[in-house]
């Protein structure tokens, strides 16, 4: 496989997962997290750091909107739900961070 189509597979790819991501509001960044150690977020950090080596200035918010396909604000407010204290339990266990 040349180059060219290794990087729009991986890229279709990636467009596929951010769809399945906005389709599926009802997984909590927080069992992302606890079930695969990354999440929306994680994911809208890579996506600014990858846009950064390319010289594309880009925050965090924005890349937010990207990966969420509309604000974080807006987002969390219509589906975040609050993280049982099991949740939380298995994220400082997974992690070592506070959820």
């Amino acid at each position: 496989m040349d180059e060219q189509t290794k990087i729009e597979l991986e890229a279709a790819a990636f467009r596929r997962l951010v769809q399945h991501f906005r389709e599926n509001t009802d997984v909590q960044n927080i069992d992302l997290m606890n079930l695969a150690s990354f999440c929306r977020n994680c994911l809208s950090k890579w996506y600014r750091t990858a846009a950064e080596e390319k010289g594309i200035e880009m925050d965090y918010d924005q890349a937010r909107e990207i990966i969420y396909g509309m604000p974080y604000s807006e987002w969390k407010e219509r589906y975040q739900s609050e993280a049982s204290a099991e949740q939380k339990g298995k994220f400082k266990e997974v992690t070592g961070d506070e959820a």
